[in-house]
């Protein structure tokens, strides 16, 4: 191979960074990250539907059905999202009911307070705020 064949392109700016995810009922799902999460929709591909979570930072959600993976029971995936206010998440998550919500902590080791919480097929998800 070439050093230009093994080199990243000049242009290779990354315009996206998605991480996609399988379920068994894509319209729930979709329903909890567009209207519960608050992540706007960015692509609409029908079976697969991408929503954006930050700048550049986005989630899809694909039905098991036609995507190249199937849903699993054991979710070892974790969508992490940093919010200026973890306790103002942590209460707006609470009153609407989303499962397996934990209480807010503190880890001085890693200079966050944080919870998690379950979408509705089981994906954990973090929500975290720097201490410093």
């Amino acid at each position: 191979m070439s050093e230009a064949t093994l080199s990243r392109p000049d242009n290779g700016t990354v315009e996206k960074a998605i991480t996609f995810l399988y379920y068994v009922d894509l319209d729930r799902a979709f329903a909890f990250y567009s209207q519960v999460m608050g992540f706007p929709l960015e692509i609409d591909q029908g079976w697969s539907r991408i929503l954006r979570i930050a700048d550049n930072a986005y989630v899809g959600l694909v039905d098991e059905t036609r995507g190249m993976h199937r849903a699993h029971p054991v979710k070892p995936v974790q969508i992490c999202i940093r919010v200026p206010d973890v306790d103002a998440w942590h209460r707006y998550l609470s009153a609407h009911k989303v499962a397996a919500l934990t209480e807010p902590k503190d880890s001085q080791s890693l200079g966050i307070r944080a919870f998690v919480c379950e979408d509705p097929e089981g994906y954990q998800i973090e929500v975290q705020t720097a201490l410093r």
